[in-house]
């Protein structure tokens, strides 16, 4: 099964490690690890207002898409 997370960009969920909320403030913790994966190279940017972090096994990914509505198509049977 794959995850579209918006912007046509779709990715295995074997590599998707976890999803977190960007509606709230993010944490110390959050903006250090988005700051170090933005160094690092391996931060993919699919929208100027993103309103979650995808984190998959390769890259981190900043989606137009909640969490929630992630999380809902990850859980879909088809």
């Amino acid at each position: 099964m794959f995850l579209h997370m918006g912007n046509d960009v779709v990715v295995p969920l074997s590599e998707v490690i976890g999803v977190v909320d960007l509606t709230e403030k993010p944490s110390k913790l959050n903006r250090e690890f988005l700051k170090t994966a933005e160094e690092e190279g391996f931060m993919v940017q699919l929208s100027e207002t993103p309103v979650s972090i995808v984190i998959c096994a390769k890259n981190v990914y900043l989606s137009p898409i909640s969490a929630g509505t992630l999380y809902k198509r990850a859980t879909e049977i088809y």
